[in-house]
């Protein structure tokens, strides 16, 4: 799970709940794409707390929560089959 914060102070804040409660987190900094000022990337706070922790934390310190697009886990779905020709909509 990812935690996004944009005040560094919040996202230090967050990392010493978590691992004051048990859980591992790490801090970094977050690059967005096209964004050229380096003070404003946001902080991500990865941690293998459940997502409900994290969730309670980031309503406390205004943040939001990053879900994974996908779980690396599972296997790409196959391809589509697709047709070869256009479908006739009127008979020949």
């Amino acid at each position: 799970m990812r935690g996004i914060f944009f005040d560094e102070d919040d996202a230090r804040a967050v990392v010493a709940r978590l691992v004051r409660d048990g859980f591992q987190a790490d801090l970094a900094r977050e690059r967005l794409a096209g964004e050229d000022d380096d003070e404003d990337h946001p902080w991500a706070v990865t941690t293998d707390a459940p997502e409900l922790v994290l969730d309670v934390l980031i309503d406390e310190y205004d943040g939001w929560l990053d879900h994974p697009d996908h779980d690396p886990a599972t296997p790409p779905a196959p391809p589509l089959v697709l047709p070869t020709a256009p479908k006739r909509i009127k008979r020949p």
